[in-house]
């Protein structure tokens, strides 16, 4: 596993992140996950080169705590930002999220009820507990896109009889169909994945000792990791010992631009 410092020496470094100070908190830039109480709940490196009051209108106070989201430019040495440009953070866009629409055609006739008996929220739960202890299980997720755009409240979003259970196996996906319609009654759908929901957590436990870890989560046949920096080794190193793609290495702190 590669064991290179987090950010090469003096190399500048940006990144759009939350800025936080309270009565027993130093000003920090937290480059991990922020609890969305109120005031919000984050910590990260002491940030230096930041005065508050050059930035008014674009942070929040509650409770003695000051927090706002920025664009920060400047040097980290691993336990301090020294910041060298501040500016307000613009809303990212966000690409390549994960598809949970239903990978299956429609059935002729349409997606349709078959059991209004095991078309209930009871038996919607009943057969992901069963899915999860399918063999090859890898995920499962409910597809209520059906819904969109409909003028029928929250209420019909959630209705299990306009939702489809979606579930992926690695093997015997027509074995895998036909043990969960003792439980649903709704539409199905069951599809063929190349690895294991238990592949994917034991790949998740060996990639929390990269260096920078901040988060890691195994979602739609992949695994997602968050670190303080990567400058592409940590990414090539997931892709030789895993295989290209299945692990995706996101990084906080991105060498600054111009």
């Amino acid at each position: 596993m590669p064991s290179a410092a987090p950010v090469p020496r003096g190399l500048v470094v940006a990144a759009w992140a939350t800025v936080i100070e309270g009565p027993e908190q130093a000003t920090e830039l937290c480059l991990g996950g922020v609890a969305t109480s109120l005031p919000p709940q984050c910590g990260g490196p002491r940030l230096r080169g930041f005065a508050w009051e050059d930035h008014r209108g674009h942070f929040e106070e509650a409770s003695g705590v000051r927090w706002g989201e920025f664009a920060v430019t400047g040097r980290f040495d691993g336990t301090t930002f020294t910041a060298t440009k501040v500016g307000p953070a613009r809303q990212e866009s966000v690409t390549d999220e994960p598809d949970f629409t239903t990978p299956c055609p429609e059935p002729p006739g349409g997606w349709r009820v078959l059991d209004p008996a095991t078309t209930t929220d009871e038996s919607m739960s009943a057969t992901f507990e069963a899915a999860a202890k399918l063999p090859g299980y890898a995920d499962s997720w409910i597809d209520s896109s059906r819904d969109a755009g409909l003028d029928q409240g929250e209420e019909a979003v959630q209705d299990p009889r306009k939702a489809t259970v979606n579930v992926r196996v690695t093997r015997d996906v027509a074995g895998a169909e036909r043990a969960l319609r003792k439980t649903w009654g709704g539409a199905l759908c069951v599809t063929r994945a190349e690895h294991t929901d238990r592949e994917l957590r034991r790949i998740q436990d060996e990639v929390v000792d990269l260096p920078g870890f901040l988060s890691g989560g195994a979602s739609m046949g992949r695994v997602e990791v968050g670190v303080v920096f990567d400058d592409g080794t940590l990414q090539r190193w997931a892709d030789a010992r895993y295989g290209a793609g299945l692990v995706r290495i996101s990084s906080v702190l991105a060498p600054a631009s111009g």
